[in-house]
């Protein structure tokens, strides 16, 4: 299912303030409980409860084309993480890049992202099954 993006700034403004944060090498990470989680989960076709997430990459890492580069990373590595573990829904998730991020590749994202995600304790507890049954660590 395709991410809801955060397109209101106030949103990211009641994130900033009043979620919890997780800082990593390259990104920072900032969660808060979507109040409206519940009328977005009435509105969505298949009645399941969504995340709203928002990228947030400024004009101080570098020109469009590097900005870009960075938000595509970020997503790809949002994705992996959704499709690999269970995300707890009904959130609002705002990752913002850092310096660093310019420089990083798409693997040490995902590892910044898999621990913030642990910190500020984003899985449900049981990781997803692959189709032969076993967990991502090899054990049924």
């Amino acid at each position: 299912m395709k991410n809801i993006a955060i397109s209101e700034n106030h949103l990211y403004k009641k994130v900033y303030a009043k979620g919890l944060k997780a800082v990593c090498k390259h990104i920072v990470v900032y969660v808060l409980t979507d109040y409206h989680a519940s009328r977005l989960q009435r509105e969505n076709p298949l009645k399941k409860k969504v995340n709203r997430v928002g990228l947030t990459v400024s004009t101080k890492l570098g020109k469009a084309v590097v900005r870009s580069r960075v938000r595509r990373i970020l997503r790809a590595a949002y994705h992996k993480l959704e499709t690999e573990r269970t995300i707890k829904k009904g959130k609002l998730i705002v990752i913002t890049a850092r310096d660093a991020a310019v420089n990083a590749k798409s693997t040490d994202i995902y590892a910044d992202l898999l621990y913030a995600a642990r910190k500020l304790s984003l899985f449900d507890d049981a990781p997803k099954k692959d189709a032969v049954g076993k967990t991502e660590n090899g054990k049924r």
